[in-house]
């Protein structure tokens, strides 16, 4: 989030609850109060969370009937009258090593108040992950939160891409991105699952879908090894492989364990556009150093292996990469013009230090229509409502 912004919701009043490892995950401005809990332990906290809230009738029940699917049955596996085990703030202050009277008191303390709930991206790196991650919703969704401003649920929040806020009035420059030609898709954290099982069968969403045999991998941008869950089981799971191809910008574990590195520039050896579809500022990125030793920018390693398979003028379309830049920026600049905001020449914008863009007004989006009717704007869900519990995938 932008700089300033937590002291200034503090100095308004703005409690902040920070539940982790580290007490440095939030900046010192925010005084927020540090709940140390073990890690891997998020999920056991926030249904110790939910189940006071329950216990003590918290729980915002009107929302929860008209709003979401599947509370009944998480409701009798919350309280323990599906297995026998409530899952009370002292069953949780074992597992999470938060004492039972913290969870109760932080439960009590969200109960009728406006309340966010953020979970960062690291949640859900993990077997396992998605359960807290979804279980963020169900405690915003039991506090009645959802759709309401200030309020709700959040998923990494302010930590890439400025997730939260409103969206450009102009369209940000972006290469087309094609059609793929094949539907099939695994979820990514299942690389490994794919590898080290071809044709076998995995559930997703409902459905049970069968891994293809892949035997090469092609791989620009990302680290596997930096992210992926059980870094030895994938270490086996790329050792199937005849063949992977990365491009790097330094000698990673992925490019360690790759036939074939192709050197690539890191963004300040190359020239590019930065901005996103909701960060107002857009800015141009000119080279601050010449590429090291053999890299080059994706682009031109991309546009010659294009060239070896007769298709580097469908590839290119004919133009370098500084011309791509002045293409992409056009619509943005067109834009920009129509509305009657200032809208720069390519030449101005890229020899200057960026521009702010218009924001689209903040209307609550698609949670705040959802939150004023459910049944003309639904969900993207099977119901269309919040799956507390989820039929489909259950199957």
């Amino acid at each position: 989030v932008e700089r300033g912004a937590m002291d200034r919701a503090r100095a308004r009043g703005c409690r902040f609850v920070l539940v982790g490892p580290l007490r440095a995950d939030l900046p010192e401005e925010a005084g927020a109060e540090w709940v140390s809990a073990n890690p891997g332990t998020d999920a056991a906290l926030m249904l110790a969370l939910l189940h006071t809230l329950v216990a003590e009738g918290l729980h915002d029940r009107v929302f929860l009937d008209r709003f979401t699917v599947g509370w009944p049955d998480f409701e009798a596996y919350l309280m323990g009258r599906a297995d026998g085990v409530p899952k009370s703030a002292s069953w949780a202050a074992p597992i999470t090593g938060v004492p039972a009277e913290a969870i109760a008191a932080l439960a009590r303390s969200l109960g009728g108040r406006r309340a966010l709930v953020v979970v960062s991206h690291s949640l859900q790196r993990a077997r396992f992950g998605e359960q807290p991650v979804w279980l963020g919703m169900v405690l915003a969704a039991a506090l009645g939160q959802i759709g309401l401003p200030g309020g709700g649920y959040a998923y990494g929040l302010g930590a890439i891409a400025y997730y939260g806020r409103r969206s450009n009035a102009a369209p940000t420059p972006t290469l087309p991105q094609g059609k793929n030609g094949l539907r099939a898709f695994i979820p990514v954290a299942r690389i490994a699952d794919m590898l080290l099982n071809p044709g076998g069968a995995y559930r997703y969403n409902g459905q049970t879908r069968t891994y293809p045999d892949i035997r090469l991998v092609y791989w620009a941008g990302g680290n596997p090894f930096h992210h992926h869950q059980d870094l030895n089981r994938l270490r086996r799971a790329f050792a199937r492989l005849d063949t992977l191809v990365v491009h790097e910008l330094g000698w990673t574990a992925t490019a360690r364990h790759a036939d074939f590195v192709l050197p690539c520039t890191m963004t300040l050896e190359r020239e590019d556009i930065g901005g996103n579809g909701n960060d107002p500022l857009l800015t141009p990125m000119r080279p601050v150093s010449a590429p090291f030793g053999e890299s080059r920018d994706d682009f031109d390693i991309f546009a010659d292996l294009a060239e070896r398979l007769g298709a580097r003028e469908a590839f290119t379309e004919g133009r370098t990469t500084r011309q791509w830049l002045e293409h992409l920026y056009e619509p943005t600049r067109a834009a920009l013009q129509a509305a009657g905001h200032p809208a720069p020449s390519f030449a101005e914008f890229f020899a200057g230090d960026g521009m702010d863009l218009p924001q689209q007004p903040d209307d609550g989006g698609r949670l705040a229509a959802f939150r004023a009717d459910p049944d003309a704007a639904p969900l993207r869900t099977p119901s269309g409502r919040l799956e507390v519990s989820s039929a489909t995938i259950a199957g």
